[in-house]
């Protein structure tokens, strides 16, 4: 026979929906110090450990779902973000919005995003009708803004000082130096360029790295053995395309530096087809470690920027920001690592290719 704790709890939820009072009523406390547990506000540090686990097991045992108008109509809060991105399918997107999603959705934080591909007149736009629809920060990737959105704002790839933005930027000197030092320590000298678009918000400043570490190593960077992609396009072929124009110029290269993972993937059958082995012929390093990297063939030396811990760091920075938890960061910086694998080796004998 049922016991009358479990008579008790089925006749709560048979009772229709579990509301707080429900909860309470179960546990035999006040509604506010249930409030104060599920909602970890400030008074709850007063509520010992053990009643807090009782109401918490209540909540779980009556499947309990807060009542999120009321909870937004009370705090005068939305709980919601608004998630500014060039793209959503690309890879570089993708693992950064994934982290952030990760983030927001263990804070029971909802986020909207939209899609601007470079258009400025749509991040304006856009930040507005967010902005209307009640979101309380953004998070944008890899997007140039011109002026603060209005809100508390983190930007992942962001390199414009504005007024209540936080970046959250790679170290893209030491990123170059651990790429272009590996290509070195290889014996390769004569280096080739898979340039980053002008629209990529990390591109201006990922070249002057590049170009800054070639002098401190002494690696020449001729104009014809550099490339700058132009298309807005999240594909392999880019990398294809423009390492079959890159190879005509400068054909005795014996390694190329790609912009990002996906142009090295398009770079390495671009190389096949012209007859060239990677890494026998042609060492070939990208750039992010982007999901792919470990399963292309050969696969691929890279230098990993964190992409997921990036969007989980932005999320948690504009979170603690809301919360109070956080004064403004101006930026917060990320290390970079080299990742060795299958598509460097060590220079053949003299730099030439057979």
């Amino acid at each position: 026979m049922e016991d009358m704790a479990q008579k008790k709890l089925k006749r709560v939820k048979n009772a229709g929906t579990v509301t707080l009072k429900s909860v309470a009523a179960h546990v035999g406390l006040t509604p506010g110090t249930v409030s104060a547990v599920l909602n970890d506000s400030a008074a709850a540090k007063s509520i010992p450990e053990a009643t807090k686990a009782r109401i918490l097991a209540a909540a779980r045992e009556l499947d309990y779902r807060p009542n999120f108008f009321a909870r937004s109509l009370r705090n005068k809060r939305t709980y919601t973000i608004g998630v500014i991105a060039e793209e959503i399918g690309d890879a570089y997107g993708s693992m950064v919005i994934s982290g952030v999603e990760r983030y927001l959705r263990s804070q029971n934080y909802f986020f909207f995003t939209v899609i601007h591909r470079h258009d400025p007149e749509l991040v304006t736009k856009y930040s507005q009708m967010l902005i209307e629809r009640g979101v309380e920060g953004f998070i944008a990737v890899d997007t140039f803004l011109e002026e603060a959105p209005g809100l508390p704002t983190v930007a992942v790839a962001g390199h414009r000082l504005l007024e209540g933005v936080t970046n959250i930027t790679l170290d893209h000197l030491q990123a170059a130096r651990l790429a272009l030092q590996h290509l070195v320590d290889l014996g390769h000298r004569r280096i080739g360029f898979l340039r980053g678009q002008k629209f990529s918000s990390d591109s201006k400043d990922r070249w002057k790295a590049i170009l800054d570490t070639c002098n401190e190593l002494g690696v020449a960077v001729p104009p014809n053995f550099v490339i700058e992609m132009d298309r807005d396009d999240a594909s392999p072929e880019m990398g294809y395309d423009f390492t079959k124009l890159l190879m005509a110029n400068a054909p005795d290269l014996t390694a190329i530096f790609a912009y990002n993972d996906i142009a090295a993937v398009g770079a390495i059958r671009a190389l096949s087809e012209l007859g060239l082995r990677v890494p026998q012929d042609v060492s070939v390093v990208g750039f992010d470690d982007i999901r792919d990297a470990a399963f292309h063939n050969p696969s691929l030396t890279t230098v990993r920027q964190p992409l997921g811990k990036m969007g989980e760091i932005a999320a948690k920075t504009l979170l603690d920001r809301l919360e109070g938890r956080e004064p403004l960061q101006q930026s917060i910086a990320i290390e970079p690592l080299l990742v060795i694998r299958e598509s460097t080796s060590r220079v053949r004998s003299g730099g030439l290719r057979s």
